[in-house]
């Protein structure tokens, strides 16, 4: 009795419980029937197009020939497509997406210009964040070693990106004369249109002949110089010492060589043979320098310890010997120029004093004086000015006319001059000191400022700089030191870059340089070393002696 009651009450405790889940399993049945309900129409409506579909494809099978022709046309081959692809083209494009409908109707509603405008105006977007570096402009150091050189005062230690490519642009134009006829655009489009003209004329007479086209460039490359070693120009009579001069005539292949030997020598220039055309003797007289008049009609010649100098005269075949000059008071006289114009011949002088004689009458004319000892002296191109370089490393601007001091200025770490060469053209001056270092300036500034800066220091050399020379064409600086062998270096202008293959590695021939000269035409180059030699090498790129 007591199991039986216990049971019934159990019984009667459940019933809520399973009414209530069945409660809840109705509710269930009822949201799964209302959220199904849209998927079952979406089905009723597939079944429905897809019996229309397949209705329209009977009607099709039963259609007759022309009917068939215009499927194909429209269709393609329906009659060999299989029934997939042949539904699939019937059925059209897919729907599209809410989204897509939505902006097909809004671009559909505007015209074309208005949808390129809507494309072309978007809203632009801000920036995240503003770094003030990158609105700030950059400052270039002026103080840097390879950027040093180019400051003109103090005040320049830091330059904006302008201000140093103006800066660049003038250095540039400074070492180069002038701005290149390929950096002038205005020039260059006014040749383009005259050279479009002319074009198709050039191109029918190219094709109307042949021949060598390709040519040598005018301008000298840098880097590698074509050159070809020679016999000596002295081998038919070797100097018995030191040869102190070598230079070539101004106007006929001739070669003139002299040295301690106290003999004068020329020779002809041919690069084969360079036989001997005459020498002469000088008893007693070591000679210190020799040199041709402008003209080339003679031959002046000094000695290592004498007051008087000999002079030559090739056409009359006379020796002249001038024992005193009037009016200057000398113990020797030693180094000595002469005027490119053949009118002027300045000795140099001790305690600074700088005698100008007529060449014509080997008269004095005028005397002038340096602070301190001169050491060199060169005269422009024009014979207009002198510059004279003193052993305090300062350089002085004579006008010969008036004598009188136009500039001084002082070359840039120079501890002593030694050599001093202005070149044909009378755009550069190299100046070199004891120290070895060659400063090379350009004309118009050393007139100006009194402490210019080089566009170049050439630092080959580490002995000090005893001969500076320009080739005629002035592409070619040659820089030479007397207390070492192998002492030479070529300098490429307007790169301001050494020849890498001259002199030869390892291989020993020049020994001590006592002299250069270039040809009239650049076509050879000579040095005198201490060996009695006057080497010779032949320069491949100009043609010409």
């Amino acid at each position: 009795m007591g199991r039986a009651a216990a049971a019934a009450r159990a019984g009667g405790q459940r019933r809520p419980k399973v009414a209530a889940a069945a409660a809840k399993k109705k509710k269930k049945k009822k949201k799964m029937a209302k959220q199904l309900q849209p998927l079952a129409e979406a089905a009723t409506q597939e079944a429905e197009e897809a019996a229309r579909r397949g209705r329209h494809l009977r009607a099709l099978c039963g259609a007759s020939g022309a009917e068939r022709a215009l499927e194909e046309l429209v269709f393609g081959d329906s009659l060999v497509a299989e029934e997939g692809e042949l539904l699939q083209r019937l059925a059209g494009p897919p729907p599209l997406r809410a989204t897509e409908r939505g902006n097909l109707l809004r671009d559909s509603s505007d015209s074309e210009v208005e949808n390129e405008a809507k494309d072309n105006f978007l809203p632009s977007k801000k920036p995240a964040w503003v770094d003030d570096e990158d609105e700030a402009e950059e400052k270039i150091d002026m103080t840097h070693r390879y950027k040093k050189d180019m400051m003109k005062s103090d005040a320049e230690k830091t330059l904006s990106k302008k201000q140093f490519k103006k800066r660049l642009q003038e250095e540039f134009q400074r070492a180069m004369g002038g701005v290149p006829a390929w950096a002038d655009r205005e020039n260059r489009k006014k040749s383009r249109r005259t050279a479009s003209d002319s074009d198709s004329d050039e191109d029918d007479d190219l094709l109307c002949r042949t021949g060598n086209f390709i040519s040598n460039s005018e301008s000298l490359p840098r880097g590698v110089l074509q050159m070809k070693s020679c016999l000596p120009a002295n081998q038919e009579r070797l100097a018995g010492g030191k040869l102190s001069t070598v230079q070539f005539h101004p106007s006929a292949q001739v070669i003139l060589t002299a040295g301690r030997d106290r003999s004068v020598s020329l020779f002809q220039v041919d690069g084969i043979k360079n036989p001997k055309i005459q020498s002469i003797y000088l008893e007693s007289f070591p000679i210190y320098k020799a040199c041709f008049s402008a003209d080339g009609e003679q031959v002046i010649a000094t000695g290592t310890h004498h007051k008087m100098f000999y002079v030559y005269d090739m056409m009359g075949g006379s020796i002249i010997p001038v024992h005193q000059v009037r009016g200057m008071e000398e113990k020797f006289v030693k180094n000595f120029e002469v005027s490119p114009d053949g009118s002027f011949m300045l000795l140099t002088g001790t305690s600074g004093y700088l005698h100008l004689l007529s060449m014509k009458t080997k008269e004095l004319i005028s005397t002038m004086k340096v602070n301190g000892r001169s050491t060199a002296s060169a005269f422009t191109p024009d014979s207009s000015k002198i510059y004279t370089y003193s052993k305090e490393g300062e350089v002085f601007i004579w006008d010969v006319k008036s004598r009188k001091c136009l500039h001084r200025f002082e070359d840039e770490g120079s501890l002593e001059g030694k050599c001093i060469a202005v070149s044909r053209n009378n755009q550069y001056v190299a100046c070199g000191s004891v120290s070895g270092v060659v400063n090379l300036y350009t004309t118009d500034v050393c007139l100006k400022e009194n402490n210019p800066k080089p566009v170049k220091a050439i630092m080959n050399l580490v002995t000090p700089a005893t001969s500076v020379t320009f080739n005629p064409t002035t592409e070619i600086l040659a820089v030479a030191s007397n207390e070492a062998d192998e002492a030479v270096k070529l300098v490429h202008i307007p790169s301001y870059t050494v020849f890498s293959n001259f002199p030869v590695f390892r291989r020993k021939q020049i020994y001590l340089t006592q002299s250069m000269d270039f040809s009239p035409r650049s076509g050879f180059f000579s040095i005198a070393n201490n060996k009695g030699k006057a080497l010779l090498y032949r320069l491949k790129h100009y043609s010409d002696f």
